[in-house]
Formats: C-alpha cells, structure tokens, sequence
C-alpha cells in the first residue's frame, strides 16, 4: 500500500518517549512507509513551563539526532519538524524558533487551556470536575482559531484534543468546529489525522468523523501521524486514518520540504 507520511513522531529528549529517531526510521521501512517527519514537543521560553518537552538547550541537540538519521536511512524521507504549543503571547517565541534552523514543518498544537492547565495531562485529569466541559472545549477551540490565524503553523494537531478523556459537552460543539474551520480554510493551514485517539479513553482519530467532514466541505488539507512515543507506534492503525479520510471525501494530502507544501494523492 502506498502509505502517507508519519509527520508526527516524538524522541527521548520530551521525556516521555522511547526510542531514538533510527528506531522509528527502521520500523517505517519495515512498514513500507517511504516519508517521516519528526515534531518533538519544543522548547518553551521558560525550562521550567512544564516536564514533558525538551529543554532549549537540547535543540541542536535534537536537529543533529534527525540530522544521523536523514544520514543513516538514504532510502527513507525523513523530515525535521516540532510540534509548537501555542498560547496567546507567544508568537515572538515561535517566531524565534522558526528562525533558528532549517524546519520542514511546525504542527501547531492548542494543550493549555490555561498557562497551568494542559487539558490532556492526566496528572491533571480532576480539573476537569472544576469545570463545565462546554467551557473548556469552548477555550481550547478559541486558543486553537488563534494558532490557525496566526500563520506560524504548517499543520494543526490533534485537534479535538479536548475529547482524549471521553468528556463531552452536552451541548452541541458543532458551532465550535466550525469556528476554527473558517479560520483555518482563510489561513491555508492543514489538519492532521492523529491515530494516537485510538490508544486513549476516547478511542477514536483526532478529529473524529463529524469534525472531518466539515473539514472536508471546508477543503481542508490534511496530513496524517501516529503521534508514535515508541518506535513499535510508527505508522500506527494508518489503515483506519486512511479510511477515515477517504469517507469524508479526501482524495490528497500533503507532504512538507523546507515549510513548502507539496499535494500527494492518497
């Protein structure tokens, strides 16, 4: 099967995965996948913002790890991307990341609803009881419509996130989504197909089918990635995503080089 690219993979140095970046390489060829990309959790201002990201001074470190296995793996595609978190006044920030290597692309990544709040943390699952759900979704869609805006993205990820602990609004969030599709189908940027929702409570693809087909009727591009934390998660359950995509009316995704888009068909 011609599988698309895995643009979402992760390394040690966010201190919650596993593997390093010619373990991941070698599963996607034993996969029959021909492109990856890895978006490790970036740096933020502040070493100290939180406990699951590299610290600033690991990012050339980081660059040089993808770097040995562009090198090691001629026979695989494999890119240099960071998955960026963005919160409201840190676009300098950003902006300073883009600056400082070579990137093929950011995935732009809405987790804080608050600056001591990531919503999908589970040592910070009881916050949720504190809050009506509806409130919540409604913030992190809003945080999430800023980040489309802003331009500093190539990709959005995960993004129902707020879905990963099976807590739902009662309310219909449809208005939600649709928000955020009219900013990003004015900004250009794209969605991912993120499998890891099927290895959570939720157990279904980041962004579940109703949110894909108002995509879809938007002419949302998408990219797909496993969010793989281990090398054994590369490329996984991209059968599924594949299927979800081609439901909703996708026949194309894209492929990034140096933040350059390129349309490939699925």
């Amino acid at each position: 099967m011609n599988w698309p690219a895995d643009y979402h993979l992760h390394t040690p140095l966010c201190r919650h995965a596993k593997g390093e970046p010619g373990e991941y390489a070698a599963r996607a060829l034993a996969l029959g996948l021909d492109e990856i990309g890895f978006s490790d959790h970036s740096p933020m201002k502040r070493d100290n913002f939180d406990n699951w990201r590299m610290r600033f001074d690991q990012l050339d470190e980081y660059v040089a790890k993808v770097r040995q296995a562009q090198k090691a793996f001629p026979a695989l595609s494999i890119k240099l991307g960071l998955e960026v978190d963005f919160l409201p006044g840190h676009e300098d920030w950003i902006q300073d990341l883009a600056r400082r290597h070579p990137w093929d692309y950011f995935i732009g990544s809405v987790h804080y609803v608050a600056e001591s709040w990531a919503l999908d943390n589970p040592e910070d699952i009881r916050k949720w009881a504190e809050r009506d759900p509806i409130e919540v979704w409604s913030v992190y869609f809003e945080r999430l419509g800023l980040a489309a805006e802003s331009k500093l993205f190539d990709i959005i990820g995960h993004a129902d996130l707020p879905k990963k602990f099976g807590i739902y609004p009662k309310q219909d969030v449809t208005p939600l989504f649709e928000r955020f599709l009219q900013k990003a189908a004015r900004s250009g940027v794209a969605v991912e197909l993120n499998t890891a929702g099927l290895r959570k409570v939720c157990r279904e693809i980041y962004p579940s089918r109703a949110f894909l087909d108002l995509a879809a009727r938007h002419k949302i591009p998408i990219t797909f990635g496993s969010d793989a934390h281990a090398p054994e998660e590369v490329g996984s359950d991209f059968a599924a995503a594949l299927d979800l995509a081609r439901a909703a009316g996708y026949t194309e995704t894209w492929r990034f080089n140096q933040r350059e888009r390129v349309k490939r068909r699925l």
